[in-house]
């Protein structure tokens, strides 16, 4: 099969499995797991932060930074189509009493003019905003990049009005090779990251969340509440080693993969409409005449996977499972699909 559905669909290469098997490994709950230490200590210089907190996922890294930078009653803006409000089954409400004030952004892109719009007033009976989370990129939105300049500006907003900023980047090395940007360009802006290792990276599991030492000594806490503590997981931490090692300089096959699948998809009378790929993410929406499921099954016995994102909408999403000649087998489909 030809799986499209995501980027959580890769299977560790047999040199990250090598990796994995020869891993130096110790309890991580004690702090004495080395494999993982080089990893936290990797990504939050990178990224210029203090610390690091290796976790089973991106949403337990998104839930811990919400519970860490608020409290209960307070309020975090977002986009409407972020991951944290639409992928994270309400777990701003759930672990952290929190609300959730929404931006309708630009393909889950939100700007500082709309975050300043969003603050609430400082009255008894509105939420205390103090969060703002940003997707970086977008999966709802179709992988869409933000311009550092605008997230600069968020930061400038959040820092002058004593907001914290949360990055999402669940996706955020594809982020930096389309936008042809260096991490260091980055450094400073945000008060917590988290960066998500079995996406686009090609690991088999496991997210870092990033931040100042008080931050991360509390998320570690957060962490144990929350089911993460974990064991010798250094044969995990390997897989993402390995990864950022290897595997950041093959994003940009996958996003021109998304993008010779998008302009077939263009050409067709049976497409609506084609969100043009920044990246590794392919969203379109069918004509009103096209069923979506018979579309999907069609696509199913020619043994390609793709799933269903709206009434009319699909995805597809290329990455490093994904050859030049399966791309290739798609786009053949594509055009005979009537």
């Amino acid at each position: 099969m030809i799986d499209l559905r995501s980027d959580t669909v890769t299977k560790p290469s047999q040199a990250m499995l090598a990796s994995m098997m020869t891993a130096k490994l110790g309890d991580d709950v004690f702090g004495e797991d080395p494999t993982v230490q080089i990893l936290q200590n990797q990504l939050a210089d990178q990224f210029g932060m203090e610390a690091g907190l290796f976790c089973p996922s991106g949403t337990m890294c998104n839930q811990i930074a919400m519970n860490v930078h608020t409290r209960p009653l307070d309020e975090i803006i977002c986009d409407k189509l972020s991951h944290v409000y639409y992928y994270e089954t309400a777990g701003y409400a759930f672990n952290s009493g929190c609300g959730v004030r929404l931006i309708d952004g630009d393909q889950g892109r939100i700007t500082a003019k709309q975050v300043e719009e969003s603050i609430q007033a400082d009255f008894d009976w509105l939420p205390v905003s103090k969060l703002v989370v940003v997707e970086n990129t977008c999966n709802k939105g179709g992988g869409a990049v933000y311009e550092i300049e605008e997230l600069r500006k968020i930061a400038q907003i959040c820092k002058s009005k004593g907001l914290k900023l949360h990055l999402d980047g669940a996706r955020f090395f594809n982020a930096l090779v389309a936008s042809q940007t260096n991490i260091e360009e980055y450094w400073g802006l945000f008060d917590s990251i988290s960066i998500c290792l079995s996406k686009g990276l090609g690991a088999p599991i496991g997210s870092v969340l990033l931040g100042d030492h008080a931050f991360i000594k509390r998320a570690k806490k957060v962490r144990k509440a929350f089911g993460g503590g974990m064991r010798q997981v250094g044969i995990l931490a390997a897989a993402g080693l390995y990864a950022l090692e290897h595997n950041v300089s093959l994003l940009q096959t996958d996003h021109k993969h998304a993008t010779l699948l998008a302009e077939e998809l263009s050409r067709q009378k049976y497409i609506a409409k084609v969100i043009t790929p920044q990246t590794n993410i392919v969203i379109f929406d069918l004509e009103k005449d096209i069923e979506p499921a018979r579309f999907i099954e069609y696509m199913k016995i020619n043994e390609v996977m793709v799933v269903q994102f709206g009434p009319q909408t699909i995805r597809m999403v290329t990455h490093l499972d994904i050859s030049e000649e399966d791309v290739n087998a798609v786009v053949n489909l594509i055009k005979r699909f009537r």
